[in-house]
């Protein structure tokens, strides 16, 4: 069976303001089958966004061991990533899970990845996904060259990588903390 891929998932801080925001297409090989999945939500009180790219499943698992590390660490994202990647990388089931996930509070934002890689930027903007580098691209050019906040930002940079990428649509879901 061919497995389900591509999305685009952007986090911006700009001003005090934290948004991620993510597309809602998912594909099964050359076929669009849904057009509006939310692949962001808002764990930890409301005070932890997360966001992910790559297997539904794989995500959904990891969503819930993030936020069990959320709730063991007291809410620390930094310690809770850490943590995560760690079990991520070196758990016999968990390696196997194909996926990253953008995390952030009104603080840090972090991509995780399945290598034990926890990466934070220089620059307060995180993208993953087959559009992310489209979205990327265009939420630094918009942070640096226009006076938008976060979630607009967000929401054009997932404009704009929908308008290249064929993983991405328009249909765009913003979470702001």
């Amino acid at each position: 069976m061919t497995s389900f891929h591509g999305t685009t998932i952007v986090c911006v801080k700009k001003d005090g303001q934290v948004a991620l925001g993510g597309d809602g297409q998912v594909t099964l090989g050359n076929t669009t089958v849904k057009h509006n999945a939310k692949k962001i939500r808002r764990i930890y009180d409301d005070k932890v966004c997360v966001g992910f790219a790559g297997s539904t499943a794989d995500a959904i698992t990891l969503f819930d061991k993030f936020e069990t590390k959320l709730q063991e660490y007291r809410g620390n994202l930094k310690r809770a990533a850490v943590e995560l990647g760690k079990d991520w990388r070196t758990d016999k089931i968990l390696r196997r899970l194909e996926a990253l996930l953008a995390v952030c509070d009104n603080e840090n934002m972090f991509i995780i990845s399945g290598s034990g890689d926890i990466l934070e930027p220089d620059d307060d903007i995180i993208a993953i996904g087959s559009g992310g580098p489209f979205a990327q691209a265009a939420a630094k050019a918009l942070s640096k060259h226009s006076s938008l906040d976060a979630k607009n930002i967000v929401e054009q940079s997932l404009q704009i990588a929908s308008e290249i990428c064929i993983y991405t649509n328009n249909y765009i879901s913003v979470e702001v903390i």
